[in-house]
Parts: structure tokens; sequence; C-alpha cells
């Protein structure tokens, strides 16, 4: 590879780089979701889960079971099965957190709930969850199976914590972090560590792993929270300010209620606790982080937490995927640099 070459490939993004290098790998997962998402009795499945499955997500988490399988010296065929099962995971929780949320909008289009209804939503989510345990079941692998159904459960245990918490302003950050470490990270962690398994890794690389997906899931969902009070929809799939429109307590929002004065804090409880939002009040609520830094700290939280995911591969082969991986957890925060 020539100079020009080698400058071209560092500045591509991460996640394009590992999408190539995992190509073959991501068409038999395609083909593995589009088989299996079918029904011959309910076309509305199909006609659901396409609508978002294709809907020009990412795919991250099942390219983070391949990566940490092949990173391991895992030659096939169940890595395909295991991505799979947590891309039909994700999807299951998207599906169900839109009829939750009441959203309108999911990757930049119209959400299942509003093109079809609140009960497709949901009754599809679940036909998708089903799906994944047949799939997980399918490597013959006790402890994996283990590992995914402990993150589906932990995955629904952190979406109630996160109704408990909404619209609470006592919500601290330890409450917080247990928030995504449950809705976000779970299934990170799981899809690193299922990886390393199936391929038969030692219990050293194994946790490594699982350290690197959980670490760099809290990072990834502390950088979406801030990107609602200041990213583009284009980046976020989603309209600017969701989160504050639907009362969540965020880590922006917690640090800035945190160093909040009187005046301050009765603006939160009216917008958050009350539900009494007008005209402006978002903008407000960005001048009032921006005046405690409450981004700014929330921000270097997120660069902590990807340190810590690129500290957990040191021990790992020095090899491209493991420089991929590396340079995934620094990508994920840079894009609020």
């Amino acid at each position: 590879m020539s100079l020009d070459e080698s400058t071209q490939e560092a500045a591509r993004k991460p996640h394009d780089r590992l999408a190539d290098w995992l190509a073959a790998d991501m068409d038999a997962v395609n083909g593995l979701i589009r088989e299996r998402m079918a029904s011959e009795h309910a076309p509305r499945i199909p006609e659901v889960s396409a609508h978002l499955i294709e809907a020009g997500g990412k795919r991250l988490r099942p390219m983070l079971v391949l990566a940490a399988a092949r990173l391991c010296g895992y030659g096939g065929p169940f890595h395909v099965h295991l991505a799979a099962t947590v891309e039909f995971i994700h999807t299951a929780t998207l599906l169900h957190d839109d009829v939750v949320d009441e959203s309108q909008r999911r990757r930049g289009r119209p959400t299942a709930n509003l093109l079809w209804d609140n009960k497709s939503s949901v009754l599809v989510g679940d036909y998708l969850f089903a799906r994944a345990f047949q799939l997980m079941v399918e490597p013959g692998s006790l402890r994996v199976l283990s590992i995914l159904s402990d993150a589906a459960a932990t995955i629904a245990e952190g979406e109630v914590l996160q109704l408990m918490a909404a619209q609470d302003l006592g919500t601290d950050e330890a409450t917080y972090l247990k928030v995504i470490r449950g809705k976000t990270a779970a299934l990170f962690s799981a899809a690193t560590e299922a990886g390393a398994v199936i391929a038969g890794a030692d219990e050293g690389r194994v946790q490594a792993l699982r350290t690197y997906g959980d670490a760099l899931g809290i990072a990834f969902q502390i950088v979406d929270d801030l990107l609602d009070y200041g990213g583009a929809d284009a980046a976020l799939g989603k309209n600017t300010g969701d989160d504050f429109r639907e009362r969540k307590v965020t880590l922006p929002v917690i640090k800035a209620v945190a160093r909040a004065n009187p005046e301050e804090r009765a603006f939160w409880s009216r917008v958050i606790e009350k539900g009494d939002q007008r005209e402006g009040d978002l903008e407000e609520a960005r001048r009032l982080m921006d005046r405690h830094g409450a981004m700014a700290a929330a921000r270097a939280e997120a660069l902590d937490w990807a340190a810590r995911a690129r500290a957990a591969m040191a021990g790992l082969p020095d090899e491209p995927l493991r420089e991929m991986l590396e340079d995934l957890a620094a990508y994920v925060v840079a894009r609020i640099s």
C-alpha cells in the first residue's frame, strides 16, 4: 500500500473500515436476518421488520460479534447466528421503545408505530425476540445462551428503570449509569463477549472483550444523549431535542440540575417534572447547560469511558481488527468534539 493509500485508509471512519473487513460475514448475517424475519402466515411481520432493519442502520452490534469472534481466531459459522441474534434483539427493543416514547422518527424515517400502529410494533417486536432466542440456541453453547438471554433481561430491566427515573429530577448519576448500562451497554458487552466465547477464547480475552463492549456502550449512549442537545438531525436519525420533549433525565440534565440555582431549578421542574414546555425552552435548557459546563462535563465522562474501552484491548492480538475496535471507541466520542 502506498503512502497516499495508507493516509486515505486512516482517514476513513473506523466503522466503515470495520464494515469492509467483515463484508463477507455481514452479507451472511443480512441473508440470515432476511430469512428469519419472514413469516408464512403474517405478512405484516416482515413488512414492519424490514422498515426498521433495512432503514440504513450501521449494524454496529452484529459487527461487534463478528469482530470479536474473528479477533479470537474463529472460523465460523455460528458467529453469523449470534450476530443476527443481537440485531434482532436490538430491533425488537427499538420497536418497543418507539411505542413507549410515542416517537415519530427513527433513523430519519417515520416510525413503525406511526406507519402501522402500536399493536403491530409491539407484537412484531415480540416476534423478533422469539426469533432471537431461536437463533441463539442453534450454536449449542449454554454459556452463549446465558450471555445473550441475560442481556435481554438486563435490557428490559434498564428500560423499566428509565421509565421509573423519567421526569424525576432526583435521578442521580449512579441511577443514570444503571439505566444506560442496561438499555445500551448490556447488548454491546454481550455481543463482544459472545463472539469471544463462541471462538473458544481464553478467559482473559473473553473478559477483555466484555469490558471493551461495556465501556464502548456507555460512551456511545452518553454521546447520543449529548447529541440530542447539540447534534444535527442527520447525525442523530431523530429530531434534535427528542429527549427534552420526552422529559428524559439524561446526564447533561442531571449535571445542569445539580448546579442550578433556585430559579433555574424551577425551570427544570416546569419543563421536566410538570411537562409544561413552551417555545424557546429547548434553547434555554441548552443555555443553562452551557452556563454550568454540563455538556463539557458529560463529554469528559464519555471520553473517559472510551479510553477504558481502548485500554481493555491492550492484551489482545496486535492486528488490524484490534486497531479498528480501538479506533471505533475513539470515533464514538469524536462525534462530539
